[in-house]
């Protein structure tokens, strides 16, 4: 038998394994790259800012749980932030699909029996699951977190232990700086509430203590002309929404009647409007010859004149 006819019978009789195998596993391989890639072209699509939008907005944060209205450039770049983030997690996750199925199919052509790796993986993939638990809770409440837009850089929030300045937000730690300085990394799967004091908008509540046998009408007349005054000052016009509401007296105790007062305010600024308003009204009440308390104390330790 020829060199020739030899090779050709061996070719034919290999042929599944020389020519129809090797066909077929690069054309998985290049479905598997060109799906991964149209994927991701997606993904890029929904996640990316769109060129020539002013608020950097991407169509997937638009469908998304939005708790704030703002265009400010620090609730863009949250939006930029949260799209990112979930575009990460979703092209890794097509990835790992991608590829286990690829190796799958590769193996199936192989004449491999799967079976005893599809249960090892099993196997495997439930001893990690016990083992990395707290890992996958984690990173689980961090994509929901983003998802509903809870909290986000800049935001100023009650962790319950914690009451601080949000520096970073990943899918497994959000980092906090509280106001002694101190930074505090909380893992996401053990938040179980949070306080957000920076969205939408906030409320001032002042309350100011008068002595016990002052005119407390007088004092809330007073106590509210301030605080209307000071909410128009330069100073805090542009972080106050509404205008000051006396609500009245808020506890009476032996020493001292509590007037309480309520204002609304930019996100955040509460405190800077509180401490403005608070001299207002204590600067009023000296003027006015409202007692406080300590006045009250002190004119009964001096006895009568």
């Amino acid at each position: 038998m020829s060199t020739q006819s030899l090779a050709f019978e061996w070719t034919e009789t290999n042929r599944q394994w020389l020519i129809e195998t090797p066909i077929r596993i690069a054309c998985f391989i290049v479905a598997a790259l060109v799906i991964r890639w149209l994927l991701f072209r997606l993904i890029d699509r929904v996640t990316k800012p769109r060129v020539g939008r002013e608020d950097g907005g991407t169509r997937l944060v638009r469908g998304l749980r939005e708790r704030t209205s703002a265009r400010t450039p620090k609730a863009n770049a949250r939006r930029t932030q949260r799209a990112k983030t979930i575009g990460s997690v979703l092209k890794s996750t097509v990835s790992v699909v991608i590829l286990v199925w690829l190796v799958l199919t590769v193996l199936a052509e192989l004449d491999v029996n799967i079976a005893p790796f599809i249960a090892s993986a099993g196997i495997i993939g439930l001893a990690i699951g016990f083992g990395a638990q707290h890992l996958v809770a984690d990173i689980v409440s961090g994509v929901f977190m983003m998802m509903e837009d809870q909290y986000g850089v800049g935001d100023i929030a009650d962790f319950g232990e914690v009451i601080g300045e949000i520096e970073s937000v990943g899918l497994r730690i959000t980092t906090v700086r509280d106001m002694d300085g101190t930074l505090w990394y909380i893992r996401n799967g053990e938040i179980e509430r949070v306080g957000n004091m920076s969205q939408d908008f906030a409320v001032a509540r002042l309350e100011v203590p008068v002595a016990v046998d002052a005119d407390l009408g007088r004092a809330q007349d007073v106590a509210l002309r301030a605080a209307q005054r000071g909410a128009r000052d330069t100073e805090i016009v542009s972080e106050v929404l509404g205008e000051p509401e006396m609500l009245g007296v808020q506890e009476v105790t032996s020493s001292h009647a509590m007037l309480r007062m309520t204002v609304t305010t930019k996100p955040g600024a509460q405190w800077g409007v509180l401490r403005h308003l608070r001299s207002e009204v204590l600067g009023d009440f000296d003027r006015e010859s409202i007692k406080l308390p300590m006045q009250s104390w002190g004119e009964a330790l001096a006895g009568p004149r």
